[in-house]
C-alpha cells in the first residue's frame, strides 16, 4: 500500500509541551491510582459490604476486565471525536467511574463501578501516547511518550501508598474520592492546555482503525505485552506473601517492598524514554533479557532480604524499559490507524496483569513453593523474549523489501507504507 508523503506535524516549544505532558500525565496518576489503591483496600471493603475476600477480590478482575474490552470498544467508537477533545471526555470519564464507586450503596453497584471505570483506562493511555508523540520533535517521541506514563508509576510510589493509608485510616471510600480529585483536576489541565495535533483530528473511520489488526507487527507487540510483560506480574501479584514469607521480614515491610518497586517501576520508564528515542527494538530486548536475569536471581538469592529487594528493583526497572518502547512500536507500526493500536497496548498488558497472577496461583496452589511465581515470569520473559526475535526477523525482511522497492517509490514521488 502506498500513500503520498506527508510533512510531519510541528512540535509544540518545549515550555509548552511540559505542560501539556504535565496535564496528561496527571490523568496517569489518577488511573494509576484508583487501578491498584483497591488490592490495598479489600479487607476493609470487604468488611464494610459485607463480602468475603475472594468476593471483593472481583473488583480487581472487573477493573481489569473493563480495561481489556473498553480500550479498542471506546477507542473505535469515538474514532471520529479530535483526539484532544476526547483526552477531556475519557479523564472525566475516569473521574465519574470513581465518583460512583465512591458513593456506591452496595457490593453490586461497586462491581459495576469498577467495570465502568476501567472502561476508558486503554483509551486514554492510548490517545495520551499518540497525542504526545505527534506534538514533540523528532528524537523526543518516547521520551514525551515516557513522561505521560510517568503519572502511572509514580502513582505506585505515592498515590496508592497515600490512598491505601487514607482509606485504612478513613474510610475505603475516601480512596476514590482523592481519585476523582485528580481527575478533577487532570480534566481542567487538559481542557485549557493540549492542542489538537495536525493528523489526528475527527478524519477517521472505524474501518481505518480496524487496518491496525491486519498489520502483523502489531500482533507481535502486543504478544510481547501480554506474555513478556506477565513475567513482571509473577512475582508482583504476590510480594504479599514473599516479603514475609521468604525473605524474612514482617508484613509491615510489604509497604516497603512495594515502595521499591515503585520506585524501580519510575526509574525504568524515565530511562526507556530515553533508550528507545535510539532503538525501540534494543529497549525491548534490553527489557525482557533484563527481567529474565532479574527474575531468575531473585529466586535464588530471595532469602536474603537486602538481595532480595536490590533483585526487586531490577525486576521493577528492566520491566518498565518495555511500556514506552511497546507503545511507540505500535504507533510506528500502524501509522494510519495509531489509535486503536496505541490502545490496544493496555490490553495487552493487563491480559500480562491476569496471565502472570494466575500462572502464579497455579505454581503456588500445586505446592511448588513461595518462589515459583518468579520462575514462573523467567519462563513467560524468554517466551516474549521469542516473539520479540520473531518480529525483529520480520522487521528485517520487511526493510530489505522496501529497499528493493524504493526506486520504483522515488520515480512516484510516494512512500511505502507497511501493510
Amino acid at each position: 500500500m502506498t500513500t503520498p508523503a506527508a510533512a510531519p506535524p510541528a512540535p509544540l516549544p518545549p515550555g509548552r509541551l511540559r505542560l501539556v505532558i504535565l496535564a496528561m500525565s496527571l490523568g496517569a496518576f489518577a488511573i494509576g491510582t484508583t487501578e491498584f489503591a483497591t488490592m490495598g483496600l479489600l479487607p476493609q471493603i470487604a468488611d464494610d459490604l459485607a463480602v468475603s475476600i475472594p468476593q471483593a477480590g472481583m473488583l480487581i478482575t472487573l477493573y481489569a476486565l473493563g480495561v481489556v474490552i473498553g480500550a479498542p470498544l471506546v477507542t473505535i467508537a469515538a474514532v471520529r471525536v479530535p483526539r484532544a477533545r476526547l483526552l477531556v471526555l475519557l479523564i472525566a470519564l475516569i473521574g465519574v467511574g470513581n465518583l460512583l464507586s465512591a458513593l456506591a450503596p452496595d457490593f453490586t453497584v461497586l462491581a459495576i463501578a469498577r467495570f465502568l471505570a476501567g472502561l476508558p483506562h486503554g483509551a486514554y493511555f492510548g490517545v495520551a501516547s499518540l497525542v504526545a508523540a505527534r506534538l514533540s520533535p523528532p528524537g523526543r517521541r518516547a521520551r514525551s511518550v515516557s513522561l505521560v506514563m510517568l503519572g502511572l508509576t509514580i502513582a505506585t510510589m505515592l498515590g496508592v501508598p497515600a490512598s491505601t493509608a487514607l482509606g485504612q485510616s478513613i474510610g475505603w471510600r475516601s480512596a476514590y474520592v482523592i481519585v476523582v480529585l485528580v481527575a478533577a483536576a487532570s480534566t481542567v489541565a487538559i481542557w485549557r492546555l493540549v492542542p489538537e495535533p495536525e493528523g489526528t483530528g475527527a478524519t477517521g473511520s472505524i474501518r481505518g482503525e480496524l487496518r491496525a489488526l491486519r498489520r502483523v507487527q502489531v500482533w507481535f507487540a502486543l504478544g510481547i505485552g501480554a506474555i513478556g510483560f506477565g513475567g513482571m506480574f509473577a512475582v508482583y501479584s504476590y510480594i504479599g506473601e514473599i516479603v514475609p514469607g521468604v525473605m524474612g521480614l514482617g508484613e509491615r515491610a510489604v509497604p516497603l517492598a512495594l515502595l521499591v518497586f515503585g520506585f524501580g517501576m519510575t526509574a525504568g520508564n524515565i530511562l526507556a524514554g530515553r533508550l528507545a528515542d535510539r532503538s525501540v527494538y534494543g529497549t525491548i530486548f534490553l527489557g525482557l533479557i533484563g527481567m529474565a536475569l532479574s527474575l531468575a536471581v531473585f529466586a535464588l538469592v530471595a532469602e536474603n532480604a537486602v538481595a532480595g529487594m536490590i533483585l526487586l528493583l531490577a525486576i521493577a526497572v528492566t520491566s518498565q524499559l518495555m511500556g514506552p518502547s511497546l507503545q511507540l512500536f505500535l504507533l510506528d507500526a500502524s501509522p494510519d490507524a495509531p489509535s486503536l493500536a496505541a490502545a490496544l497496548h493496555h490490553s495487552a498488558l493487563n491480559i500480562g496483569n491476569s496471565l502472570g497472577a494466575a500462572l502464579g496461583a497455579a505454581v503456588l496452589a500445586a505446592g511448588w513453593g513461595l518462589l515459583a511465581p518468579a520462575w514462573t515470569g523467567v519462563v513467560l520473559a524468554i517466551l516474549g523474549l521469542g516473539i520479540a526475535g520473531w518480529s525483529y526477523a520480520v522487521h528485517r525482511r520487511q526493510q530489505a523489501r522496501a529497499v528493493a522497492a524504493a526506486p520504483e517509490a522515488e520515480e512516484t514521488d510516494e512512500v511505502a507504507v507497511p501493510c
